[in-house]
């Protein structure tokens, strides 16, 4: 599709007329047309506005002239899992895994690979020919090339510090102690609870992304821990294969 009928489309899901786009972008109804019509293209910083509005990314706005990869990790990006910045921008860079709320998720290539393993080994292809991959693919995309000027002066890894000793400190019985947080996104790992008063509840945001794990049970069997948090709480619950039967552990504010 080209960029007239994708306005077109996502201005008539979204109930806005010419007029109603025009004062959300800061723009005339005519130029809206214009847009419309083929005779012009939003320019950047409109095309910035457009895509916040819509909640696609500029890429798909433009008639998706580019293979999006995330730039971290390698992963192809789409609207649903394209970064975003705090002021709710798309950052068309990053994956949301690897880059949350201004932060870099990934500060160590070695932790990456490992993480990215799990999702992507199959049948086809062995964790090793996964891990294998990885080590060539990494060092070429930008992010790692400008590993030393992207990174942050080490607070982020020292605020995950903290937390895994916050978390080590809970001495949860049957727990392994925590040794690393990975970038998880809500809408993943968004489990629903069942209260002693019998009501059911969720305690994350599907679209935003926390730091977890998931831990085996010390005492075997099949249940896991699963571990996320963030600056503002603390959660560790306990399910089977697949989340299911989830039951709550602790939920701690910080």
């Amino acid at each position: 599709m080209e960029t007239k009928d994708i306005i077109v489309e996502l201005r008539t899901k979204k109930g806005l007329s010419q007029e109603a786009l025009a004062e959300k972008v800061f723009v005339t109804r005519q130029a809206v047309s214009r847009w419309e019509n083929g005779e012009t293209v939003p320019n950047t910083e409109t095309l910035k506005l457009l895509s916040k509005l819509f909640d696609v990314s500029i890429n798909t706005l433009l008639g998706s002239p580019r293979q999006l990869i995330c730039q971290c990790c390698g992963m192809p990006l789409e609207d649903s899992n394209i970064s975003k910045e705090t002021d709710g921008f798309f950052n068309e860079e990053y994956c949301k895994w690897c880059y949350a709320d201004g932060e870099y998720m990934y500060h160590d290539m070695d932790d990456l690979i490992e993480t990215c393993v799990k999702h992507m080994a199959s049948e086809d292809h062995s964790e090793e020919e996964v891990r294998l991959y990885l080590k060539e693919t990494l060092p070429k995309l930008d992010y790692w090339k400008r590993y030393k000027e992207l990174g942050s002066d080490g607070a982020f890894e020292e605020f995950k510090k903290l937390l895994i000793a916050e978390i080590n400190e809970l001495n949860i019985e049957g727990m392994p102690k925590l040794e690393k947080l990975n970038a998880l996104v809500g809408g993943y790992i968004n489990l629903e609870y069942r209260l002693p008063n019998g009501n059911h509840v969720k305690f994350l945001d599907d679209n935003a992304t926390y730091l977890g794990n998931q831990l085996e049970c010390e005492f075997g069997g099949n249940r896991c821990f699963g571990i996320v948090c963030n600056m503002d709480f603390i959660l560790i619950c306990t399910y089977e294969e697949n989340g299911e039967n989830p039951e709550l552990v602790i939920y701690k504010k910080r």
